[in-house]
């Protein structure tokens, strides 16, 4: 396994460009958040712009709209639930709170028409796994970010966590996907390479953590990362700035918002 640490991390970043503009950040789309699960949505956005994408657009219904208003002042929204709708943005993150009703369905159907880069997680991993969504069909590239419990549910129950790691550098292989197996040291393989985090600690270990983090993966795509390198580099400043946070939390007292806060400071000893 490579170990994700500081080393690897210098030479996948890449120095923002002092003449750059929004439009050089790309820009990301997230379908995430629902009426009972809108907190999901609004840390998935969080951490999508804090992360350094350009422009971010955030899908969600006409209800909730003035919620992301005033949550997200930076984010744009669209009511629009047609995804073909949306396509001047270049990557899709999907998934976060979103639920598994039959909308939430629809936009997972949608994605048959996609040719451009997703990260799935949370509810779009469980109507995948649910519906037997047949995702060989899938246009696109694409990230998986499933925890355990998600994981066994796409391809069944593994009694190890050495057994998850066989089986997703398998399906990494067979899917042409990138894998994105999270816990205590989070996995990521493109079934060629298996690379193995370095940062992080318990304090992750609550609701929400799972939705920052792809909101990160999906920034860093949009800003013409690999999903490979986007991958690792979302993984490791995740952990990183969750770390820092411990210098006036503890694990037990660590909010997801907490860590969202100290991405800057995670950015900041990549130079």
């Amino acid at each position: 396994m490579i170990p994700i640490d500081l080393h690897l991390i210098k030479k996948i970043y890449k120095n923002r460009n002092p003449f750059s503009h929004k439009g050089t950040h790309g820009h990301a789309l997230l379908i995430a958040g629902s009426s009972t699960k809108m907190g999901a949505g609004i840390i998935a956005a969080r951490a999508c712009l804090r992360s350094g994408v350009g422009l971010l657009t955030v899908v969600c219904s006409e209800n909730e709209k003035e919620v992301i208003f005033n949550a997200i002042p930076e984010a744009m929204i669209s009511t629009d639930s047609e995804i073909k709708n949306q396509l001047n943005c270049n990557v899709i993150g999907i998934g976060s709170g979103i639920g598994v009703a039959q909308n939430s369905l629809n936009y997972v159907y949608q994605l048959y028409d996609n040719q451009i880069p997703v990260v799935f997680d949370a509810d779009a991993l469980n109507l995948i796994a649910t519906y037997s969504i047949d995702w060989k069909k899938f246009k696109f590239s694409f990230v998986l970010t499933p925890h355990p419990k998600e994981f066994d549910r796409l391809f069944g129950t593994h009694l190890t966590h050495e057994a998850r790691i066989e089986t997703a550098v398998k399906k990494a292989l067979e899917l042409n996907t990138v894998m994105v197996l999270k816990s205590h040291q989070t996995i990521i393989t493109d079934g060629h390479h298996i690379y193995i985090n370095t940062t992080g600690n318990a304090g992750l270990a609550k609701g929400g953590s799972g939705d920052a983090l792809t909101g990160m993966i999906t920034s860093f795509i949009a800003q013409g990362y690999s999903l490979l390198h986007a991958s690792i580099l979302g993984v490791y400043l995740h952990g990183l700035a969750a770390d820092i946070t411990l210098e006036t939390q503890s694990e037990e007292s660590m909010l997801i918002s907490d860590v969202i806060q100290n991405i800057g400071k995670a950015f900041k000893q990549l130079s």
